[in-house]
């Protein structure tokens, strides 16, 4: 017959409340080799007792006529419960804080509200209207005149040569010119066009790495406080132990020291938050001082991104930066096709109808005039003029085109260390999560399991629960570095779909 009553250590056991008897089953559970899951509705554990264990004294005493073996009991108890709740993964159920801001939200709104964005796509749009300007014939010209007039008498009858002349002239450049012109004013548009998809990149990137920055320091100073609220605990459990003789005032003082120590890494991680809020409500064009709140929990497993190689050949056809400098490049080429039209000469065609008054000798009335005008350039100064023109746009194709050659190198090094760093710090988070934290935890429980049977020291069940916070915030740490190496390879790459 089968034997039930063996326990499944590969099963989680799901336990609701961190109170005194849920605590202990999950101790029980961990010793016989459990997965344990315990859910609290509160941040903490102790929510009943305001934060204070010191209070759950009373649910085992009701005389104040107890001896130091009572009191000292008492305490390991409450270090038992203090420890054990962070033994074993504790599912919070977060308060409602109001509308927290996701990563998505930031990115949608810095896209909107970014000012240097705004700025940026208003050039790109006043370039727009270019093309078609250069592309236009210079205006033509009317002209009036009064031809031959007579100052003794202002007559326009008096001389056969007076005329009113009514004219209209236009300039015609080179065949080929107005073309060239507007394709560079075109590619210079297209160019500011992919720079303002280029910021945008930039902008999101850098929204992406100052949330997960956010977030971090969020979760740092979470595991702080609970440190902190530990440690309080750890040293009224050492004065109570050295008052009955049965610790040391070194355990009491080195406690202090530990305590202080946290302190000092709130105020830090507090002061690194504050300046990492300026710079997201900077980004997002709000005040300052702006309050932001980042949501507890977001997803930790994340997608594997493609190959390097694939990853340079797909930033090589959608990378705006790489685009810009391809028009850059084209508008260069067609500035020297355009330096060489000015060899040729540029014309000038016009037509003019002149009125005359008065009569000929024979009585007859005087015929108006026409006239026809034709005119052209002479480039005879080539040598100081075209031909250095010529050099200078040649010299800035070439220009163009070592730019081209170095934005790819520096694109294909982005790629290359973000995904390396991608690589190392999702390493990193798997490591801590499945191997080391869970590692710790034993160590956790297995100290406390001796500190009850007074065989494991004080001071090393507190060093051992701050080296497990210790590796928590390290894989917050990588966590967040991982986040940030993949907001870095989407804007290296150019483009959102860099997963498999």
């Amino acid at each position: 017959m089968e034997n039930n009553n063996s326990v499944d250590s590969e099963a989680a056991v799901e336990i609701a409340g961190t109170g005194p008897a849920g605590l202990a089953a999950a101790i029980t559970l961990a010793h016989a080799g459990c997965k344990v899951i315990v859910h609290e509705t509160q941040k903490a554990v102790g929510h009943r007792f305001g934060g204070d264990y010191q209070g759950t004294m009373k649910i085992y005493a009701t005389s104040r006529a107890q001896s130091a073996g009572e009191r000292l009991r008492r305490w390991q108890f409450v270090i038992v419960m203090v420890l054990a709740s962070s033994a074993f993964p504790l599912q919070a159920i977060p308060p409602n804080e109001g509308q927290s801001m996701s990563m998505a939200a930031a990115v949608s709104e810095v896209v909107k509200a970014n000012p240097d964005l705004a700025a940026i796509s208003a050039r790109a749009e006043a370039l727009a209207t270019l093309p078609d300007q250069q592309g236009t014939l210079p205006d033509p010209q009317l002209s009036l005149k009064l031809l031959s007039l007579p100052t003794n008498s202002f007559s326009f009858s008096q001389e056969a040569m007076t005329q009113t002349q009514l004219g209209f002239s236009q300039v015609l450049p080179f065949p080929g010119k107005l073309g060239l012109r507007q394709e560079v004013a075109q590619a210079m548009a297209s160019a500011a066009g992919f720079g303002v998809e280029e910021l945008r990149l930039k902008l999101v990137r850098d929204v992406k790495m100052v949330w997960w920055n956010l977030f971090f320091l969020d979760r740092a100073l979470e595991t702080v406080k609970s440190n902190q609220t530990l440690m309080r605990q750890f040293i009224e459990v050492a004065e109570s132990k050295y008052r009955v003789g049965k610790g040391l005032q070194q355990d009491v003082l080195l406690a202090q020291l530990e305590l202080s120590k946290l302190f000092d890494s709130q105020v830090e991680l507090e002061g690194q938050r504050r300046n990492e809020a300026i710079r997201l409500n900077t980004l997002l064009d709000r005040p300052a001082t702006a309050s932001l709140v980042l949501p507890r929990e977001v997803t930790e497993n994340f997608s594997s991104p493609r190959k390097e190689a694939q990853l340079v050949a797909r930033a090589a056809e959608v990378r705006p930066v790489l685009a810009a400098s391809e028009q850059q490049l084209e508008a260069a080429r067609l500035r020297l096709a355009l330096a060489k039209k000015d060899y040729y000469p540029d014309f000038s065609m016009g037509a003019a109808y002149g009125l005359r008054q008065g009569n000929n000798p024979n009585g007859a009335s005087r015929a108006d005039l026409m006239s026809l005008m034709f005119g052209m350039n002479l480039p005879i100064y080539t040598a100081t003029r075209q031909d250095r023109a010529v050099d200078q746009r040649n010299a800035e194709r070439m220009s163009q085109r070592y730019a081209l050659a170095d934005a790819h190198n520096r694109v294909e090094a982005a790629i290359g260390s973000a995904l390396s760093d991608y690589r190392r710090g999702s390493e990193k988070a798997e490591l801590f999560k499945s191997g080391i934290i869970p590692q710790a935890r034993q160590t956790v429980a297995s100290m406390l399991a001796g500190y009850q049977v007074n065989k494991v020291d004080f001071l090393n069940v507190v060093r051992a629960q701050i080296t497990l916070y210790n590796y928590e915030t390290q894989y917050w740490n990588a966590l967040s570095k991982t986040g940030q190496a993949l907001a870095r390879l989407v804007a290296a790459v150019g483009e959102e779909n860099i997963y498999e």
